[in-house]
């Protein structure tokens, strides 16, 4: 999210599209069966408006680099998959989360742990995400389950929250006090504008959700797993990795 890259387009093609249709050449050569990639919910998009999802097979709309370049990169397995018999799998994950979480997440757990006033008590966002355990488990259906084949999946947990939901959730998971002042998003926005912190604002206050009924109209699949249950388990890993 640092970008030093002069052309940063070109450096996720590298990885993102050309290394990614390599393998898959690789791949459809060697006489492998099925192909499964993890894209981005990014190739949705970067937000929703309230009340609506996106979609599987919704038109895509990514707009930085690593969206653009997971698009072109499933443009290019589905051609694979037209002119070999490799089947080809996509799964569009959401934010993923789970033991060993870093980045934002693994920040937000250290700020609620020490018990440190946040003013997100007043977000009425509606986001969602997907743990781990849920993604590995949507992935192992689709090795095998012979209606995946050439299909488009996304993937969350089914229960979608606000930012201040979730610094609730995941207080209660860490068994710690959520300390939220609930201060007006506006004046939020405001703030992040004047420091130049634009996309940091558009993760905690804008909307992204995603339907999964595809998945279980099609795969007969469910997150096994509850948002609260994963929480606890991400806290938990947290905790001890702390005190180690």
């Amino acid at each position: 999210m640092k970008e030093a890259s002069a052309d940063p387009l070109a450096e996720f093609r590298k990885v993102n599209v050309d290394g990614t249709l390599n393998l898959a050449r690789q791949a459809a050569a060697a006489g492998v069966k099925r192909f499964i990639f993890i894209s981005s919910i990014k190739v949705n998009g970067e937000r929703t408006e309230p009340g609506t999802a996106c979609c599987a097979d919704d038109v895509p709309a990514p707009i930085d680099p690593y969206g653009i370049t997971k698009m072109e990169a499933e443009q290019g397995l589905r051609e694979l998959a037209s002119s070999t018999s490799m089947e080809v799998v996509i799964i569009r994950p959401v934010l993923i989360y789970g033991p060993g979480v870093k980045a934002n997440f693994l920040s937000m757990m250290k700020w609620l742990s020490r018990g440190v006033p946040l003013p997100l008590g007043a977000v009425h966002n509606r986001r969602s995400l997907v743990a781990l355990d849920n993604l590995i488990d949507l992935i192992t259906v689709c090795l095998n389950h012979p209606l995946a084949a050439n299909q488009t999946f996304l993937v969350s947990d089914g229960q979608d929250v606000s930012t201040t939901d979730l610094l609730r959730k995941t207080s209660e998971a860490l068994c710690r006090p959520a300390r939220l002042i609930p201060l007006p998003v506006w004046i939020m926005r405001g703030l992040a504008l004047l420091l130049g912190r634009q996309a940091l604002a558009q993760r905690l206050f804008d909307s992204l959700q995603v339907d999964i009924s595809k998945n279980k109209q099609l795969l007969g699949w469910s997150p096994p797993v509850s948002l609260e249950q994963s929480l606890r388990t991400t806290a938990r890993h947290f905790s001890e990795s702390k005190n180690s």
